[in-house]
């Protein structure tokens, strides 16, 4: 079984996840992600049967994201005919069909459905999803970005011939989605983090802090993601860690989240921080898409032992008749 993630993404996780899968828990029984993006853990961890008879829990603030992953899970071959017909006209009229999706077509569109609603995402359609698919595969280095007023502003990227309309792709983004096991959700981060505990395993991949004044995407929600939201997070992130939720995060190795997550609160509740290579390709002059420091914050070593520990305890005496596992009437993990 193998999926790759439906959008590209700023930040989008398939060239980290070598390194992130040395912090996957070996045990859990649910699975969260509050900064969902493109999925790219999520996908991981399907591909692989670990979410077999696990709940997931998708989540996300941007409601085009979870709007888009809704309607593809519930209506795929109508995203896929509405995203050919968008592939036939890109063919013959490139950057011109581009800007006339973005500003003629998907901005007037999501205005009807009040940008920034949560709501909104539960009234996306699948023309809707269409045209996000299509501005994502054929703009700029695959950037979601909102200006102030809520508009999708993103300027068309230069490929020679983009791949967009992969049917069957599509439908196996949709099959991975729509396992009864999965939910998808229009919620901030902190409401997601504030319900983890013991037995869960979180990924939390939020904007990242620049490293520099014009390093900043974090533009995912027209409010953007600002310092005070990264201090938020880290606070949720140690609450969730203290009551023993495995918890995985990925940041920039900008100071502050350097000093955030190597502070005295996160260390005593167990979370580590170690710095990973990673190739950043956002940057609007080529000669500085290079090679970054990026830093992830772990608890997994503690938080792995613990739960280890504690289904240990649970184990029943070597004569037992039934296997534990059998008697409770649960697979066993």
């Amino acid at each position: 079984m193998s999926t790759r993630p439906l959008l590209k993404w700023v930040g989008g996780k398939r060239q980290l996840l070598p390194a992130l899968r040395r912090y996957y828990p070996p045990h859990f029984d649910r699975y969260c992600e509050p900064f969902t993006g493109s999925g790219a853990v999520f996908f991981d961890l399907h591909a692989a049967g670990r979410l077999e008879s696990r709940h997931a829990r998708l989540a996300d603030a941007n409601p085009d994201l979870i709007g888009c992953y809704r309607t593809v899970r519930d209506d795929a071959d109508r995203v896929i005919a509405a995203l050919a017909a968008l592939e036939h006209e890109h063919r013959a009229r490139g950057a011109d069909c581009y800007y006339d999706v973005r500003d003629r077509r998907f901005n007037p569109a999501r205005v009807s459905l009040t940008p920034g609603d949560p709501a909104m995402a539960k009234r996306y359609t699948p023309e809707l999803a269409a045209m996000l698919i299509y501005l994502n595969r054929t703009g700029f280095n695959g950037l979601f970005r909102l200006n102030r007023r809520g508009e999708y502003n993103v300027p068309a990227g230069r490929y020679a011939n983009p791949g967009i309309c992969d049917a069957e792709h599509i439908r196996s983004v949709a099959r991975a989605l729509s396992s009864q096991n999965v939910t998808l959700e229009c919620t901030p981060f902190d409401r997601v983090l504030a319900e983890a505990a013991a037995g869960d395993f979180v990924y939390c991949d939020p904007p990242y802090a620049p490293i520099s004044h014009t390093a900043a995407f974090a533009h995912y929600t027209a409010g953007g993601f600002s310092s005070d939201d990264q201090t938020r997070l880290r606070k949720a992130v140690v609450g969730a860690a203290r009551r023993g939720a495995v918890v995985l995060l990925s940041n920039s190795s900008a100071p502050e989240i350097v000093s955030a997550y190597g502070g005295r609160q996160a260390r005593a509740a167990g979370l580590t921080l170690q710095f990973v290579p990673a190739r950043r390709a956002i940057n609007s002059r080529a000669e500085l898409r290079g090679p970054v420091d990026e830093v992830i914050v772990t608890n997994m070593a503690v938080a792995g032992r613990k739960l280890r520990m504690a289904r240990l305890t649970l184990r029943p005496p070597a004569d037992a008749g039934l296997p534990f596992a059998a008697r409770a009437g649960r697979r066993p993990a």
